[in-house]
């Protein structure tokens, strides 16, 4: 009898419909050496991914239709969008240091005595309250402040799940490479940008219309400014948790006090107001900390 040949397992594996052995665990080494390399990129893609893909599907039932999607659908937008920067913050910190990564994310998550920061939460509030109360006297009543409390819980979701992989990862990676505050601005304006899907959806006298534009780049120009103060605070206590805080400040007194009256020329004009001021808190911060955002 002619003598049989045994064939390699790789080829069996093809044979029978199978991958060849060893290839998925290469797949995943593959993957893994890609975030290794480029932590903060696979970062953004993943949550740039996975939030505006969440936002797509509550908004699909009514694009399929032809229809414009309805404020209850865009408010639904925002929790899942959550989602992208939190849980991928998570699971890029896992994959890339699974103990002692998600430990020091823990930790700074517990640093809770900020002392004489917790008065930095402040800055929001009351610039946005001034501002409106300034415009109601000179310009119009239609600018008065509102005073819906409960949007204070509108910010809570919004600081806590999205500050653990703005603040928690992506911007110590940004960090490790230059100053704080260049850092700073790189994440505000990638956050800006995650916000488009619900632009239209953001402030009291939505749909924007013909100043979806402006309003979003007035909204851009205040968000890079916040993110320059969260950074400022976090650096400043290396404390996660005082970094949720003044998200939540800032989300929740813009929903406390935006106006309710205001059309959307007057809402791109307080914006800018509000967003020409939080440049010069940091003018001052820059002026006072330096560009490492931390006094010296």
């Amino acid at each position: 009898m002619p003598a049989q040949t045994s064939k390699p397992s790789s080829v069996l594996d093809v044979s029978q419909g199978l991958p060849p052995q060893g290839s998925q665990p290469s797949r995943q080494k593959q993957r893994a050496g890609t975030i290794h390399r480029y932590p903060v990129t696979a970062y953004f893609a993943i949550t740039f991914a996975v939030s505006w893909g969440a936002a797509l599907c509550v908004a699909l039932p009514w694009l399929l239709r032809g229809r414009g999607v309805p404020d209850l659908a865009g408010i639904l937008m925002f929790p899942v969008m959550l989602l992208g920067p939190s849980l991928t913050g998570l699971a890029i910190t896992r994959a890339l240091d699974p103990t002692a990564g998600l430990r020091g994310l823990a930790a700074t998550l517990r640093r809770w005595r900020l002392g004489r920061w917790y008065a930095a939460l402040l800055i929001p509030p009351i610039l946005l309250w001034g501002i409106l109360t300034c415009l109601q006297s000179l310009v119009s009543p239609a600018f008065a402040p509102n005073w819906f409390l409960a949007g204070v819980f509108f910010g809570i979701p919004a600081g806590f799940l999205e500050e653990i992989g703005w603040m928690g990862f992506a911007f110590e990676k940004l960090r490790a490479r230059g100053a704080a505050l260049g850092a700073a601005a790189v994440l505000g304006l990638m956050w800006a940008a995650w916000h488009l899907p619900v632009v239209d959806f953001l402030g009291a006298a939505h749909p924007h219309g013909a100043y979806w534009l402006p309003f979003f780049i007035v909204f851009a120009a205040a968000m890079v400014a916040m993110r320059v103060l969260i950074s400022w605070i976090y650096v400043n206590t290396a404390s996660l948790l005082a970094a949720q805080l003044m998200h939540v400040s800032s989300t929740g007194a813009l929903v406390v006090f935006a106006s309710p009256r205001i059309d959307a020329r007057q809402e791109v004009a307080w914006y800018g107001l509000y967003a020409l001021a939080l440049w010069l808190v940091v003018a001052v911060i820059v002026r006072v900390y330096g560009t490492g955002l931390k006094r010296r």
